[in-house]
């Protein structure tokens, strides 16, 4: 009797806790994922294309667990790229040669480190040994110490990367197939077992643990999932804590302490150049800086007359005056016209008069000349006769409208000419205000254009991104060199670090994704490369044409015009 009571207590008490964990754990799993703190967006999770899956069964807690998942894989994303900055500076520092490694010591380690190389420096000298040996040395230990670290955090952050897509890509398909709380269960047992794996390795803080019974029981209830869940982001948020204390301790050295001597001058620039201005400001007592100042205000003013207002106005000004002087121009060559009609017609008199006959039709102004001229030739021999009785004092007055003629047209000609030249004239004049704002506008966008990595626009952005594009195929090669070798752990973490160069690639591109028509296309390459059963020889192709085809990868070369 007594031990029928016991095990009607216990099972009033299990369910009792059952009861309260349902109450309290969902809401505080919620609440997690309201609250929690928002990564940019990267590389989605490899859902099945007929997802969601058509059975409503459990799709509140299927979706809970899914954004989760984003939610994981988001933040271990952002923690394996802490890692990767810093591993690639060690790494770089690692392959310089030893002069490289002793500027590094005494110049990029700030001014203490400085002191202690020159003192090693100097004992080295006084002992008789080789001044700059110690110095490599100490780096190249200090160096690879780092890079080892680093290395495996890379390793072990990437294989847990490449686990929760994997999974995530495994928990598709079941669900899709209707295996629902089946395959969230062996989803979040593998997550969970890689978390503890990670756990032992580098002594976090005592993990939360999913009770055996728990881990043992195959029928999982909402309550159990967000139970589970909850474990998993406590494991993550220790993680995460003991991955920044490593990092912090292994990073690079900031940019003020390894240009500090760079900035140590300029700062010593800088209060001399501060001490000579309030040397010659009020302050000091002179008026000298004042004096430069409404110099200086004179220069910009009258460069701004000079090269900017008067041009300016000088374009309008000869704009407006070509419009006026429009009815002037018809009136000159109206001139021309008629000084040209009445030459024709005293060439034809002169002619049909000389020759006795009347003249063809079709005759020419220059057969007329020639008429004229020949009788002209001829009239010279007598002059004096031929001036007082002859034609000779008629042809010279032909000659004088030929010349008069031609006069006019050259200055038509030329007062076209200088008309037109006129704008051109003022907007020389403007050139040294366009160079100079052309040169403002070409130091703003490179500076703006700068400092963006991957995400930004032009040729170094370009670069950036194929550089991604190189990485994720590396890693695809030796991602299936390892796995033909049946070493699948390193299999798995080469596909996180190809998952790692796809989500740097994804959100490079995902930026600019409203410019540009080929980000359907391209997205859509870059999932298929990231799905962990394609084929390899398909990814490489698919890498092939992305290096060959998307101008935000590769710019397309110029058309010959």
């Amino acid at each position: 009797m007594e031990a029928t009571l016991r095990r009607i207590t216990s099972a009033i008490g299990d369910a009792i806790i059952s009861s309260q964990r349902q109450r309290v754990v969902q809401p505080s799993v919620k609440s997690r994922l309201l609250k929690r703190k928002k990564e940019k967006p990267g590389l989605p999770l490899l859902l099945p294309s007929s997802w969601p899956p058509p059975t409503p069964e459990g799709m509140e807690v299927i979706h809970e667990v899914m954004e989760a998942f984003g939610d994981i894989s988001a933040r271990l994303l952002s923690i394996l790229h802490a890692v990767c900055k810093n591993l690639h500076f060690w790494e770089t520092r690692a392959q310089g040669i030893d002069a490289l490694k002793v500027h590094f010591m005494l110049f990029e380690r700030g001014p203490r480190a400085f002191l202690e190389g020159i003192e090693v420096i100097v004992c080295s000298v006084i002992r008789k040994q080789s001044p700059l040996q110690n110095l490599v040395y100490s780096a190249s230990t200090s160096i690879t110490e780092k890079v080892r670290v680093l290395k495996d955090l890379q390793c072990r952050l990437a294989g847990l990367v490449a686990q929760v897509y994997k999974e995530v890509d495994k928990l598709g398909e079941d669900l899709a197939q209707g295996q629902n709380f089946h395959a969230l269960r062996a989803a979040l047992i593998a997550l969970y077992t890689a978390m503890t794996n990670f756990d032992g390795v580098y002594d976090l803080p005592e993990a939360n643990c999913i009770p055996d019974k728990l881990v043992t029981e195959t029928n999982w209830t909402d309550s159990d999932v967000l139970h589970v869940l909850e474990v998993l982001y406590k494991n993550l948020d220790n993680l995460q804590q003991t991955i920044a204390d490593l990092v912090r301790r292994y990073k690079k050295p900031r940019k003020i302490t390894r240009f500090w001597l760079r900035y140590s001058g300029g700062a010593i620039v800088f209060t001399l150049i501060s001490g000579w201005l309030v040397w010659h400001s009020p302050l000091g007592g002179s008026d000298d800086m004042n004096r430069w100042l409404r110099s200086g205000s004179d220069a910009i003013v009258g460069f701004w007359k000079e090269h900017v207002e008067e041009p300016l106005l000088s374009i309008r000004d000869d704009l407006f005056e070509t419009f006026r002087k429009r009815h002037q121009g018809t009136a000159e060559l109206e001139d021309v016209r008629i000084a040209a009609g009445s030459l024709n017609r005293m060439l034809k008199a002169f002619a049909e008069q000389t020759t006795g006959q009347a003249l063809p039709p079709n005759i020419t102004e220059q057969q007329m000349m020639e008429i004229m001229m020949s009788r002209y030739e001829k009239e010279l021999t007598h002059p004096l006769q031929s001036l007082l009785g002859g034609e000779l004092a008629r042809a010279l007055l032909i000659q004088v409208q030929k010349l008069k003629l031609d006069i006019e047209t050259a200055m038509l000609e030329l007062n076209q000419i200088l008309r037109a030249n006129e704008i051109n004239f003022a907007i020389l004049a403007a050139l040294p205000a366009l160079a100079t704002a052309v040169l403002v506008v070409a130091v703003l966008r490179m500076y703006f254009s700068q400092g963006k990595g991957a995400e930004g626009r032009g040729r170094a952005a370009q670069l950036r991104r194929r550089m991604l594009v190189a990485e994720a195929e590396k890693e695809i090669i030796y991602s299936q060199l390892s796995i033909d070798n049946g070493h699948e752990q390193e299999g798995l973490w080469h596909y996180g670090m190809v998952i790692y160069a796809l989500d740097r690639l994804y959100k490079a591109v995902e930026t600019n994704k409203t410019f540009s028509s080929e980000w359907s296309s391209l997205r859509g390459d870059i999932l298929e490369l990231a799905k962990p059963k394609l084929s390899t020889v398909y990814k490489l192709a698919i890498t092939a044409r992305m290096e060959r085809i998307y101008e935000c990868i590769v710019p397309l070369p110029k058309r010959n015009r």
